[in-house]
């Protein structure tokens, strides 16, 4: 196996999964957390839409999940609106806010690819 593993290759049937929604109807992401079997045992994070009609579901292993969460809390998919938002964390993580660290102070990002 080359790339990703597929749903077969893992030997996950999609349809008994308990999947997570992130709200109602076509279009909602839905997530399920899943241990793979065989050479590919371990924990595997599986997301796809609602409704698509093709299907596809992408894999995620644990570590690019858990990449993927840091990002979404440290604002790294914000968008211009939001970039007020991240500023104010940075500033609330400089003194005042009570965090133990923050983006402006924290550790390197363990998920940075350099």
């Amino acid at each position: 196996m080359t790339g990703k593993p597929t749903l077969d290759e893992l030997g996950i049937d999609a349809a008994a999964q308990r999947w997570q929604r992130s709200g109602a109807g076509e279009g909602a992401i839905e997530v399920a957390m899943v241990t793979g079997a065989g050479p590919l045992a371990g924990d595997w994070v599986l997301m796809r839409v609602a409704g698509d009609p093709a299907g596809r579901v992408l894999v995620y292993d644990r570590h690019e999940w858990e990449c993927f969460l840091d990002g979404v809390k440290n604002g790294e998919f914000d968008d211009g609106v939001a970039a007020d938002a991240v500023e104010l964390g940075r500033r609330w993580s400089r003194g005042g806010g009570g965090a133990a660290w923050g983006p402006a102070v924290g550790p390197r990002n363990r998920c940075s690819v350099n």
